[in-house]
């Protein structure tokens, strides 16, 4: 769980790193800035799908991770169905870095070969999600600013749909999660005060994941519904501009600290799972407190041989 946990954060460190290089690109204008700006943002979009992916990919490795613990319980799981499994987590996380990637590559090849980059930087583009190119209106529409208007809806595109099925997939792996743990704790016996607050907690996370997923992302994604279908002159619009870049560059924070401290939460509610087995209810307990105190401390010796004999 910690490798798919650092790549998440890895991701978002790199797509820090492309805000502050597009600030510095903003702040100190260079003779190429519209060709850097361009393929920074084309690069930031690639750290945003792969953040999106990874994001997945850690829940996924966190359910996958009890199903291990909950069949090894119950049906003594060879070890070559873990190396199994392990293989598979390896294939996805690779993958959450090659798709985003792959799906950007139209962007940066017709783009660049378009010239999509030319004053790119007027519009605040090193600053600034979903740009559009600059296109003086009194110029004729030709296939070059066919194709980099294609290669601009398409970034949008890309970007919502990866979200959307993001959120989908995280909800609907919390979900199994959260029925696979009362599963596992059904089977270690009866639901005592302790089981059923640890059921409780996962609850909570399971609410808790794709909130603050969806808190962190939600200005952004309005901002590219915004700009496929209404007018990005309205004060909505620069209203979301200014909440987008509050939220969704405090995702690497909220990934350090909220998901760093879920998985150390995850790990002890399924350790104490497994505790404490015949002492799961408050009867239970208050009779094993009550039949220890009456048992004498140490027994003598005679008594022990009569009553093995007897």
């Amino acid at each position: 769980q910690i490798r798919p946990l650092f790549y998440l954060s890895l991701s978002d460190l790199l797509l820090g790193m492309c805000w502050l290089a597009g600030a510095l690109l903003y702040s100190t204008p260079t003779s190429k800035q519209d060709l850097l700006c361009y393929n920074l943002q084309a690069t930031g979009q690639v750290f945003y799908v792969a953040s999106f992916l990874y994001t997945v990919n850690y829940t996924w490795h966190l359910y996958m991770d009890l199903k291990m613990k909950y069949n090894q319980n119950l049906f003594r799981m060879p070890p070559q169905v873990v190396d199994y499994a392990g293989c598979i987590g390896r294939i996805a996380t690779i993958s959450s870095s090659l798709i985003p990637f792959l799906l950007m590559v139209p962007v940066f090849c017709l783009g660049n070969n378009s010239n999509c980059y030319q004053n790119f930087s007027q519009k605040h583009g090193c600053l600034l999600m979903h740009t559009e190119i600059a296109v003086p209106t009194s110029e004729p529409q030709t296939l070059s600013s066919s194709v980099c208007r294609a290669m601009h809806f398409y970034g949008i595109g890309i970007f919502l749909i990866s979200f959307l099925i993001s959120f989908l997939a995280i909800l609907v792996i919390l979900s199994q999660a959260r029925g696979l743990y009362k599963r596992f704790v059904n089977s270690t016996g009866f639901l005592g005060d302790q089981q059923w607050a640890m059921i409780k907690m996962v609850e909570q996370r399971v609410v808790f994941y794709p909130v603050a997923f969806f808190c962190c992302w939600a200005p952004a994604v309005l901002l590219g519904i915004l700009k496929l279908t209404a007018s990005t002159d309205s004060k909505i619009y620069m209203a979301l501009l200014i909440l987008q870049a509050l939220t969704a560059a405090s995702q690497g924070l909220l990934n350090c600290v909220v998901y760093g401290w879920t998985q150390h939460i995850f790990l002890s509610l399924k350790r104490n799972a497994c505790r404490d087995v015949d002492t799961q209810t408050p009867l239970l307990r208050s009779q094993k407190k009550f039949y220890s105190s009456t048992l004498p401390t140490s027994p003598p010796d005679t008594e022990g041989s009569t009553s093995t004999l007897l």
